[in-house]
């Protein structure tokens, strides 16, 4: 409501109450506005009942929205849970933030990117050359080993899974699931290969994962190294360099994703994992 409005129905209010001795061009001559527009304000009123409704109605979606999925989102993510509604509801995001401003819906504080923070701790310019350029089962198996990480959302968390695939069998050779993105969990990941499948494995092996900061750094570099390992890395940006593990990672997720939503502990997460990998 601006500033005129709240005049405007600051006057009506007083001349509605029974001892008022002042008339309409008092009141707006002492308020300081016009008396037309004082009358063009109440011809108006309708026109704002009907505004009112309409605000109060996309209002709800914006509310169903902003709980969607179980957690809470600020304006840019409304606009996208509007859009994945069925039907679609578009519905633009200076539209979202009056509503939200209106109705005092607060926009949660979004937190540091964890993964930024750690990208940044480990930022190397170790990037190997792509070895695979996709010929992924050109080789035979155990040849070309595909390694990435992946995030399980639950409770408001995440938990993270580091996966290493045969790019021939599309077996997953090792796993390690952890509740956070410390860079250890991914060397257990090669030492669990190695420990496994480690009398299968020469050194014309190739790993190739993207140029995440875990793999770039120096503790990944040198634990292939000394397992005698060849490290391959996909260009930047290019999912499809590593397809084999993006697909496996869909359709783990679309398997167990139902299984997720109402897990609370990560050690249920990860009893869920262990059941699918088994």
């Amino acid at each position: 409501m601006n500033d005129s409005s709240c005049v405007f129905e600051i006057i009506q209010q007083t001349l509605a109450s029974d001892d008022t001795l002042f008339s309409v061009s008092k009141l707006c001559e002492i308020a300081g506005v016009s008396r037309s527009g004082y009358y063009a304000w109440l011809k108006a009123a309708p026109i704002r009942e009907q505004r009112e409704i309409e605000d109060r109605a996309d209002f709800e979606l914006i509310l169903i929205a902003y709980k969607m999925h179980g957690y809470t989102k600020g304006a840019r993510g409304i606009y996208m849970a509007l859009l994945h509604m069925n039907p679609p509801v578009v519905m633009n995001l200076k539209k979202i933030r009056r509503l939200m401003d209106k109705f005092n819906l607060s926009c949660p504080i979004r937190k540091a990117n964890p993964y930024r923070q750690m990208a940044k701790a480990l930022k190397t310019s170790n990037v190997a050359d792509n070895l695979l350029q996709r010929e992924f089962e050109c080789y035979g198996p155990r040849m070309v080993l595909l390694t990435d990480i992946t995030y399980l959302p639950y409770n408001g968390k995440f938990a993270y899974l580091s996966t290493i695939l045969d790019a021939y069998t599309k077996q997953i050779l090792a796993y390690v699931l952890s509740n956070s993105l410390e860079v250890d969990f991914v060397l257990e990941t090669v030492n669990q290969l190695i420990d496994n499948h480690g009398i299968s494995l020469t050194a014309e092996r190739i790993v190739h994962s993207d140029q995440g900061c875990h793999y770039t750094s120096y503790s990944f570099v040198n634990i292939l190294k000394d397992k005698c390992l060849r490290q391959s890395m996909s260009r930047r940006g290019n999912c499809w360099d590593n397809a084999p593990q993006e697909s496996f990672f869909g359709h783990m997720k679309d398997h167990i994703k139902e299984e997720l939503a109402p897990c609370l502990e990560f050690y249920e997460v990860k009893d869920i994992v262990d059941r699918y990998m088994n």
